[in-house]
């Protein structure tokens, strides 16, 4: 009920409210005049409560509500004009040169101690009957004295937004714009929110922003600091007790949010910075599972030419199954894999020996007369980060991937294979096999794994389960045309392009 929300007619506009110094400390808060103020509480699925709650009941509570953080960014208007194909209206990706405003609390009676940094140096509580859009404007402004103008259409829970974060063109120059990227909940021992962060382009002169410290207010004093994003990045990661914690939180989606921008990731919903409007930090990734054919190598399907031949010639030949021309891929088609089909529709015996002997036969090939060794794709993975456990995950047996492994020269480089016979034969377009490749791999938690395959039906399977996964290889081997698939985040030509849009994982 949106009248619901509306606040009651005596308490004052959002634009006579008084404000509440971001930080603050709970005792200074309880006591200022503004402890009664009516707050926008929400449930932890950031859907508004009727009532609201004050101030005070919120800190000592530790009620939901709704909170706005602003990132500062630079840009003079010089800087703007000379350099506009790059920063265009607030949605240029951030590079590591931008200058971005990081305040430092300089007084005592911050909650968090004194000299503490923070990268989002405006932001508040939503009062009640208050948009996330609205407060921002009215802390930024009361705060540092900055008039913005909105861009982009992503409002939120505050009505319809663009999720692809479309651009906005046409923008004056002069004019400092603000842009809503994001929501997050956030929670720790003092304060459980859903923010809204926003970014905000600062065009004027730095000596004219208005801050506690230059106003003497009696909140306490404070200071700007520039910060080009490489500086953040590595003062944030390697000294996170001189940061406000909920600011860091900000600090840390905002740059996982740019970087997903930069390599053009796609946002898979299910996924921890899937949801714009629930974003969360995702986990580094711990396991990176390779297919083999046709993705660690591409010879124009070749080799996979070769093994359906293979499967086709014991398929029919009279001393094997003795089946008709054709039956072969129609048991593919039907099973997943003509081996499945063989078994259950009684043409193979179901026993280890006779499905050794199948698998044995239709995998001889002379591999090394038909790969050579990759330095190129060696040198790659010599780059991954060592922490990052590294399989090869297969729908063939192993010692065709052990094979072609060495043909490549790269068989020293992966912790373990994992084959069709690891799987129990079951074919990667079940989840099931995603199940026990996770078992071999020791991890419980899907996000953590990455998934690198040319097969779209493979991907698919991946993402029902909750990995992460790459399609290696844009033209579908039966239609010879481009292939493409929403379920993976990135889609590219060659196994050698990953740094492109995994970076995350190499260390140099």
């Amino acid at each position: 009920d949106d009248n619901a929300l509306q606040p009651p007619p005596s308490l004052p506009t959002p634009a006579t409210l008084p404000k509440n110094p971001k930080g603050s400390s709970i005792i200074q808060c309880l006591t200022d005049d503004n402890n009664n103020e009516l707050i926008l509480t929400v449930d932890r699925e950031n859907n508004p409560t009727k009532e609201g709650a004050s101030r005070k009941d919120v800190y000592l509570k530790k009620l939901w509500h709704r909170g706005t953080y602003i990132i500062i960014r630079y840009e003079p208007c010089h800087d703007r004009n000379n350099n506009n194909n790059n920063r265009n209206n607030n949605n240029a990706c951030a590079n590591e040169e931008f200058v971005f405003l990081v305040q430092r609390r300089t007084s005592p009676s911050s909650n968090d101690g004194p000299s503490k940094l923070d990268p989002t140096p405006c932001g508040g509580m939503v009062r009640y009957g208050e948009s996330y859009e609205e407060n921002a404007k009215v802390e930024i402004f009361e705060e540092m004295g900055i008039s913005v103008e909105m861009v982009g259409n992503n409002t939120a829970k505050d009505g319809p937004r663009s999720e692809d974060q479309e651009e906005r063109s046409g923008t004056n120059d002069s004019h400092n714009t603000m842009k809503r990227l994001l929501t997050f909940p956030y929670e720790d021992n003092h304060v459980r929110c859903h923010g809204e962060l926003f970014e905000v382009v600062f065009t004027g002169d730095l000596s004219q922003l208005k801050t506690r410290k230059n106003m003497n207010e009696k909140e306490g004093e404070c200071e700007i600091l520039p910060f080009t994003l490489s500086e953040l990045k590595i003062r944030s990661n390697e000294t996170a007790e001189e940061w406000t914690p909920d600011g860091l939180h900000a600090l840390k989606l905002y740059l996982q949010y740019h970087h997903d921008h930069s390599i053009q990731r796609r946002l898979l919903r299910g996924y921890s910075g899937g949801d714009l409007d629930s974003y969360r930090l995702r986990p580094k990734p711990r396991v990176i599972f390779f297919d083999c054919d046709d993705c660690l190598y591409f010879d124009g399907w070749k080799v996979a030419d070769h093994l359906t031949a293979k499967i086709e010639s014991w398929c029919t030949s009279s001393s094997r199954a003795n089946l008709p021309p054709g039956k072969a891929y129609e048991l593919y088609k039907t099973h997943g894999t003509a081996l499945r089909g063989l078994l259950a529709e009684g043409h193979l015996e179901d026993c280890e020996l006779a499905i050794d002997a199948y698998l044995e036969d239709v995998h001889d090939l002379p591999i090394h007369d038909m790969l050579s060794p990759d330095q190129e794709l060696r040198d790659m993975i010599l780059r991954m980060d060592p922490t990052v456990k590294r399989y090869v995950f297969t729908a063939s047996v192993r010692h065709h991937a052990e094979r072609c492994l060495d043909a490549l020269g790269i068989r020293d480089l992966f912790v373990d294979i994992i084959d069709t016979k690891a799987c129990g034969l079951v074919t990667k377009h079940s989840t099931q096999a995603f199940e026990k490749a996770m078992e071999i791999a020791g991890e419980t938690d899907p996000e953590v794994c990455v998934f690198l395959d040319d097969s779209i039906k493979n991907i698919k399977a991946a993402r029902e389960i909750g990995w992460r996964s790459v399609l290696v290889g844009r033209v579908g081997r039966d239609c010879g045309k481009t292939v493409g698939t929403d379920h993976a985040e990135h889609e590219i030509d060659r196994i050698h392009q990953l740094p492109l849009v995994f970076p995350e994982i190499f260390i140099y």
